[in-house]
């Protein structure tokens, strides 16, 4: 398998898992779609870290295998690019990108995939396609922009240009940097701390942000209302509630 699954302490990690580079060809591709599949639907996975190893990331896409298709095979195959992603994506529960070493073209859009990305203080991040005569086409044009704004996106996909993670900080393309041997542990922790969270509560604040941002600002209030009020039914909520009213903020312990 090129991208492996494992749940411990209701994290699964979905782990790359192509030697040297981790490039994603397309068996790669399906694989994630596969596994961010099985996360959204498995209730002992509560949220969810996207790692390559101690060593790499994802250096991008398979150049190899991308440069014999011609349009024709590209216009069949491009939309199944953007789906593998956006599963990934839309996984309604914390995702975290543990991002050491490389993370370029397709690996850099799988990381913006991820809510949160921590990354080791060797990383790299980039979208250089644009030195192949190509544009992103996982998604990279529009993450990109909706996460760091649209001049410095374009500056990083009009140049090819690679960051650093002390840049892809200041640019918030990332949200934490450590020393690379802590990004996969501190990850992992900051997932659990969120799996430990209620559930319906993530997803619906997940989704509230989400589906805001590609909507108007009365549209975005009204997907806030309605997940707001549907909480109230939730077991969760009467928990949450009844903790902060007997035993003071921050003690609920949720099913």
């Amino acid at each position: 398998m090129t991208v492996n699954f494992e749940v411990a302490d209701g994290v699964g990690t979905i782990r790359l898992d192509r030697p040297p580079m981790n490039a994603l060809d397309i068996a790669t591709q399906d694989r994630l779609r596969e596994l961010a599949a099985e996360a959204t639907r498995r209730d002992d996975v509560r949220a969810v870290v996207i790692w390559g190893g101690e060593k790499v990331f994802a250096a991008g896409a398979d150049i190899k295998e991308m440069q014999v298709m011609d349009h024709a095979a590209m216009v069949a195959r491009s939309r199944a690019l953007q789906d593998s992603f956006t599963a990934v994506a839309r996984i309604p529960k914390p995702v975290i990108a543990a991002v050491t070493g490389y993370a370029l073209g397709g690996g850099c859009e799988l990381a913006l995939c991820a809510d949160f990305r921590i990354a080791a203080e060797n990383a790299k991040l980039g979208q250089p396609e644009i030195l192949l005569g190509l544009i992103p086409g996982a998604g990279g044009t529009q993450r990109l922009a909706r996460l760091i704004g649209p001049s410095k996106a374009k500056d990083l996909i009009f140049t090819g240009r690679q960051v650093k993670a002390d840049e892809a900080l200041t640019l918030g393309l990332v949200d934490r940097v450590v020393p690379a041997e802590e990004v996969y542990a501190q990850a992992h922790a900051w997932a659990a701390r969120l799996a430990a969270g209620p559930a319906i509560a993530l997803r619906a604040a997940k989704e509230s942000v989400d589906a805001g941002l590609e909507t108007d600002i009365d549209t975005g209030l009204t997907i806030e209302r309605n997940w707001f009020a549907g909480l109230f039914a939730t077991e969760d909520r009467e928990t949450g509630m009844r903790s902060f009213v007997e035993d003071g903020p921050g003690k609920a312990k949720f099913r």
